[in-house]
C-alpha cells in the first residue's frame, strides 16, 4: 500500500509540474507573438560586438528567453553579423561601431570573416573603437581592424606567439591495461596519436609546425598592416618577450593609449558631439539584428546550408551534421525547382566516413540539377572535407584548417583491465570464428586486425577518389596532399584543395554568377530550417540544463577534454575521416 501511495504521489507531482511548465509557456509564447514589433534603435546609436561569446554558424533562437526572461543577450550567427556591419555602413542611426575585443571565442577564420567585415565597414567613414582589459591574440587580431585601440592602464595585451598543445593518453591506458588496437591509412593522420604515442610524431609535429606558422604569418600581416607597422619589428616583439606590460604595448604601437572604461566613454562622446552628462545610445549587436531590415529579399532563391559540428550517422542533434537528416535536407532542395543554386557552408572536423559518403552523394546529385558552392569555416578537414570536395567550387578562409584526407578505425581491448584491475572475466559461444569480432573483452587476433586495416585501406583509397573526381586530380596527385596531412585554406589553394580564399559572402556571389541570377534580386533561405518553439523547448531543456551545470563546475579545458573522451567512446570499430580529436591554439 504504502508503494502504491508513492507511485500516486509522484504522478500528481508530475502532473503538476508539467501544468505549471504549460502555462509558462504559453506566456511565453503570448508575451513573444505580442512583442513581436521591431524595437527602435533611436539616435546616434554605437553598434556594440563583444567577442566573449561565439558567433554560432547558424542562429538558433533561445526557446527560454521568452518563457524566463532571460537576460542574455541575444547573439546573432556569425554571417548575421557580417550582413548587419555591412547593413550598418549606410544606416543613419549608426554612428559608429564598439569592439570589446579583451577576449575572442570565435576560431581563427571566423574572425578574419569578422575581421574583413569591420575593415568594409569603415568605408563608410563612420568611426571604430576598440577596447579590452586584457587583450588576448585572438582578440587583438580583430580589435587591430579598429580606428583605434585601447587597453587598460593596469591590463595588458597578450603578444608571445602562437603554440597548439596536444594532451596524450597512452601511458594512462598502458597503466590501465586498456589496449587501443588502432588502425589508420596517411602517415600524417594524427587522430590517434594521443592513444599511440607520448609525444607528437615527427610527421605531425612538421605539419603542425607549417599550418601554425601560416596562421601566425597571416596574423602578424594582417596586425601590422593595420597598425602600418613592420612585420618584422612586430616578430621581434613576440621573440624577445617585450610586452610584458599595458605600457610596453603603447610604447611599442600596438595600442593607441591606455584608458579606462569611463575614457572610453568621453572618447564616444566626444565622437558623437555630445555633452559629459549624457547618455550614450549603445546597442548590441544582438538588438540590432532584432531591429534591422538587412536580409535580401529577391525572388530567386539560393540555399544556404549550415553543415556545423561533428559528422555523424543517423539524426544527430543541432550541433552534429547527422547524415540522415542532411539526406533529406539536401534531397528536399534538389527537388524544389524555386531553388536556383546551393551554398554549403562546413565548419566541421568530420567523424563517420559512412555518414560522410551519404552526405557527398547527395551534394553529388544536388550538383547535376544546379550549381553548389562551398564555403569553409574555421575546420573543412577529412570527413568536412570528404563532403565539400564535390562541390562546382570550393572557398575557405586563410586561416580555415582543410585536408586532413586519411581515415582511421579504433577497437579497444579491455580484456587486462576488466581482468586484473576489477576482477570481471567474460566467456561465451559463438557459431562462426569470427562472430564476437570487434568486441571489448578481448584482443584482435590476426586475421581480424588484416579484416580491420582492409576496410580503412578501402575507405581511404574511396575518399582519395572521390576527392581526385571531384577536383579533376589524378589520384597519385591527391595522395602527395592527403595521407592525413592538415593544411590551412591559404595552402589549400596552392595544392588544389581549394579554388578561392574568400568568403561566405564570395560564396555567394559565385553560386549567383553560376546560377546567372542577378545579385540584387535574390534571397537566401537557411537549412537545416529552424525548428518550432515547442520542438526546441522538447528537445534541447536537458542538454540546456546538463550544459549550464558542467559550465558552472568545469573550465574550458575541462569541458573539451570530456568531450573528446565522449567521442572516443563513439568511434569504437566505427571507421572514421577526423582531424586530431583535442588541439588547442595559444
Amino acid at each position: 500500500m504504502r508503494g502504491f501511495f508513492k507511485i500516486v504521489f509522484a504522478t500528481l507531482l508530475a502532473l503538476i509540474l508539467f501544468t505549471v511548465i504549460g502555462v509558462f509557456i504559453l506566456i511565453g509564447i503570448a508575451t513573444s507573438a505580442a512583442s513581436s514589433e521591431k524595437p527602435a534603435i533611436g539616435n546616434k546609436a554605437v553598434l556594440v560586438l563583444n567577442f566573449d561569446v561565439p558567433f554560432k554558424e547558424q542562429y538558433e533562437e533561445d526557446p527560454f528567453k521568452s518563457i524566463f526572461r532571460n537576460t542574455a543577450e541575444d547573439v546573432p550567427s556569425l554571417f548575421e553579423v557580417i550582413q548587419l556591419l555591412d547593413h550598418a555602413k549606410s544606416d543613419s542611426s549608426i554612428k559608429g561601431v564598439y569592439l570589446q575585443c579583451a577576449d575572442n571565442a570565435n576560431g581563427f577564420a571566423a574572425s578574419e570573416e569578422i575581421r574583413k567585415a569591420i575593415i568594409n565597414f569603415k568605408q563608410s567613414g563612420k568611426y571604430v573603437l576598440a577596447h579590452g582589459e586584457v587583450i588576448s591574440q585572438k582578440g587583438y587580431y580583430i580589435g587591430s581592424a579598429a580606428d583605434a585601440i585601447y587597453c587598460n592602464p593596469q591590463g595588458g595585451l597578450d603578444w608571445v606567439g602562437f603554440s597548439s598543445n596536444l594532451f596524450f593518453l597512452k601511458g594512462m591506458l598502458d597503466r590501465l591495461e586498456i589496449q587501443p588496437q588502432i588502425f589508420y591509412a596517411g602517415k600524417f593522420k594524427s587522430a590517434t596519436e594521443p592513444l599511440r604515442e607520448t609525444k607528437m610524431t615527427d610527421a605531425n609535429k612538421v605539419q603542425t609546425g607549417v599550418w601554425l606558422g601560416e596562421l601566425y604569418t597571416h596574423f602578424i600581416e594582417a596586425t601590422a598592416s593595420s597598425r602600418k607597422k613592420d612585420t618584422a619589428t612586430f616578430r621581434k616583439l613576440a621573440l624577445t618577450g617585450a610586452i610584458q606590460t599595458a605600457y610596453d604595448a603603447q610604447k611599442n604601437g600596438l595600442v593607441d593609449g591606455l584608458k579606462y572604461d569611463d575614457e572610453i566613454k568621453s572618447i564616444w562622446l566626444k565622437k558623437l558631439s555630445m555633452g559629459e552628462k549624457e547618455k550614450i545610445n549603445f546597442v548590441t549587436i544582438g538588438d540590432y539584428r532584432a531591429s534591422a531590415d538587412y536580409k535580401k529579399n529577391g525572388n530567386n532563391k539560393v540555399a544556404l546550408v549550415f553543415a556545423s559540428g561533428d559528422i555523424v550517422s543517423g539524426y544527430g542533434d543541432n550541433e552534429q551534421v547527422g547524415s540522415d537528416n542532411f539526406k533529406n535536407v539536401l534531397r528536399k532542395i534538389r527537388l524544389d525547382k524555386d531553388i536556383k543554386a546551393v551554398v554549403f557552408r562546413v565548419n566541421s572536423p568530420g567523424g563517420s566516413a559512412l555518414a560522410s559518403e551519404v552526405i557527398w552523394r547527395e551534394i553529388s546529385l544536388i550538383r547535376k540539377e544546379k550549381p553548389v558552392v562551398v564555403s569553409m569555416g574555421d575546420v573543412a578537414a577529412s570527413g568536412g572535407y570528404y563532403i565539400a570536395c564535390n562541390a562546382d567550387s570550393i572557398f575557405a578562409n586563410a586561416n580555415t584548417i582543410t585536408g586532413s584526407i586519411g581515415v582511421f578505425s579504433i577497437v579497444p581491448n579491455l580484456q587486462s583491465f576488466f581482468k586484473n584491475k576489477i576482477g570481471v572475466t567474460f566467456d561465451g559461444v559463438k557459431t562462426a570464428p569470427y562472430a564476437d569480432m570487434g568486441g571489448i573483452d578481448k584482443p584482435l587476433t590476426d586475421p581480424e586486425k588484416r579484416f580491420f586495416q582492409a576496410s580503412v585501406d578501402s575507405i581511404y583509397y574511396t575518399f582519395k577518389t572521390r576527392v581526385a573526381n571531384g577536383r579533376k586530380m589524378g589520384i597519385a596527385n591527391v595522395d602527395s596532399v592527403a595521407q592525413g596531412r592538415v593544411w590551412t585554406g591559404a595552402h589549400a589553394t596552392s595544392i588544389g584543395l581549394v579554388d578561392r580564399v574568400g568568403t561566405i559572402q564570395d560564396a555567394i556571389n559565385c553560386a549567383l554568377r553560376m546560377a546567372k541570377l542577378d545579385k540584387a534580386d535574390y534571397k537566401l533561405r537557411e537549412y537545416p530550417e529552424k525548428r518550432s518553439l515547442l520542438d526546441q523547448l522538447m528537445n534541447d531543456y536537458q542538454k540546456t540544463i546538463s550544459n549550464n551545470l558542467m559550465s558552472t563546475q568545469l573550465d574550458a579545458d575541462e569541458l573539451k577534454l570530456i568531450k573528446s573522451v565522449k567521442e572516443l567512446k563513439q568511434m569504437k570499430g566505427v571507421p572514421q575521416t577526423k582531424i586530431p580529436f583535442l588541439f588547442t591554439i595559444n
